[in-house]
C-alpha cells in the first residue's frame, strides 16, 4: 500500500472511514444472550438494521486509490466514536511515511464528534438531527441517504460509498464473510489476510499493467 502511493506521488489523502459487522461462529449465552457461548469475546451490537453476534472491522482506506490504510478489530457493542480518534492517527501515521498528507475525513453521521472534527483541518461528517438544530447551514443526510447542505460538502460525501464497496469486497471477493474462526484474536488474522489479499491483488494489477483487474482475484486464478 505505501509503494502503491509513492508510485502515484499522491500528496493529499481523503480518507474515509466506516465500520462493518462480522458476524461470529458462535451462538449466543443461554445465560447472557449479549456475549457468545463458543465466542466469549464476541459480542451483541449493531448489524447494519438489526443486531447480530459478532465483531466490528473499523477501517480507514484512501478514497481515490480505494485502498486500505488502518485498521481496528473491537466486538460489536463498541460504537465508532470510541475507535475514531485512534483510527486517525494511525491514519496520519501511515499517510506520512508515505509523503503524503491527509487533508480530509470523510464518514457518516456515527463519527459526528467535537474530538474528531477538531482533530483534522477539514472533515465531511453529517450532523445528525440532535445536533446543532438551530444551524441550517450543515451537511445532513435523510433517511433515504439523501444530502443537504452545502454544495461542497455534498460532493465530497459522495465518495464515502467507496468503502462500502471495499468491504463488499472483502466479504464476497476475499471470504470475510465466511470466517469460522472464533475469539477477537483470531478473528483480527483472519480479517488481516483478506485485507491483504486486497492489497496484493491491487499490485499485481498494478505490476501487469491491468488495472481493471485491481479487485479481480478469478483473474489470477485463471
Amino acid at each position: 500500500m505505501v509503494k502503491l502511493l509513492k508510485r502515484n506521488d499522491a500528496k493529499d489523502v481523503d480518507a474515509v472511514l466506516d465500520a462493518s459487522f462480522i458476524k461470529a461462529w458462535s451462538t449466543r449465552h443461554p445465560l447472557d444472550n449479549k456475549k457468545g457461548y463458543s465466542d466469549s469475546d464476541a459480542r451483541v451490537g449493531r448489524a447494519g438494521r438489526t443486531f447480530g453476534l459478532g465483531y466490528k472491522l473499523h477501517l480507514s482506506i484512501d478514497s481515490q486509490t480505494m485502498l486500505p490504510l488502518t485498521c481496528v478489530f473491537a466486538s460489536a457493542n463498541q460504537n465508532e466514536k470510541k475507535h475514531s480518534l485512534n483510527m486517525l492517527e494511525k491514519t496520519k501515521t501511515i499517510l506520512k511515511r508515505s509523503a503524503a498528507r491527509l487533508r480530509s475525513v470523510i464518514a457518516d453521521s456515527q463519527y459526528s464528534d467535537s474530538k474528531l472534527r477538531n482533530a483534522v483541518d477539514e472533515t465531511v461528517i453529517p450532523y445528525p438531527t440532535n445536533q446543532k438544530r438551530d444551524v441550517r447551514d450543515l451537511l445532513r443526510v435523510d433517511k433515504k441517504f439523501r444530502t443537504y447542505g452545502p454544495e461542497d460538502q455534498k460532493r465530497e460525501y459522495h465518495k464515502r460509498p467507496h468503502i462500502e464497496a471495499v468491504y463488499s469486497f472483502l466479504k464476497t471477493q476475499y471470504s470475510l464473510a465466511v470466517n469460522k474462526v472464533r475469539g477477537l484474536g483470531n478473528v483480527a488474522s483472519y480479517a488481516l489476510y483478506s485485507l491483504l489479499c486486497l492489497v496484493l491483488n491491487r499490485e499485481a494489477a498494478e505490476n501487469l499493467g491491468r488495472p481493471d483487474k485491481a479487485v479481480s482475484p478469478t483473474f489470477f486464478n485463471t
